[in-house]
């Protein structure tokens, strides 16, 4: 966001969406994953249904939303490391 690439921000979001959504065993990263994808989401849409928008949602998002989305993200990596660091990979062999 900070590049003027919010619109390529779509990518990861909706990546980590429907990596916590299909995989079960990331069952518990699916409300983090709902949050980040809400918060992006929302200046998103705005932009999209706003009367006077801008040419880019990077000049359009409203300044609050960047660090919200990156507070979201980083609720995301923790949740995933805690995760981690609870359940250990089980090893088929």
């Amino acid at each position: 966001m900070i590049g003027q690439f919010s619109m390529l921000a779509i990518v990861p979001v909706a990546l980590v969406l429907a990596g916590a959504l299909r995989n079960t065993a990331l069952r518990s990263l699916r409300p983090w994953a709902a949050l980040l994808a809400v918060v992006y989401a929302i200046p998103l849409v705005l932009w999209a249904i706003g009367p006077d928008r801008a040419p880019s949602l990077s000049k359009d998002m409203a300044p609050v939303f960047v660090p919200l989305i990156s507070v979201a993200a980083v609720a995301v990596v923790v949740a995933l490391v805690a995760r981690s660091r609870r359940s250990p990979a089980v090893v088929k062999g």
